[in-house]
């Protein structure tokens, strides 16, 4: 999945940038308060997405 795919979908879902690092953004889901890591690729494995997902609490995209 591309990058801007991504932070598109959690940015629907309420999640925001907490903050950024030298190969990772932090993404926070404020209703929960999970944090996870987003890495800076262009081109991001569907496994590590669906990790993402289920670590902030937010629906997978629909195909």
């Amino acid at each position: 999945m591309k990058r801007h795919t991504l932070l598109r979908h959690l940015r629907k879902n309420g999640c925001y940038l907490k903050r950024e690092g030298r190969a990772h953004s932090l993404w926070i889901n404020p209703l929960n308060g999970f944090v996870e890591a987003i890495p800076r690729d262009s081109e991001i494995p569907d496994k590590l997405v669906h990790k993402i997902f289920k670590q902030l609490d937010v629906l997978d995209i629909k195909k």
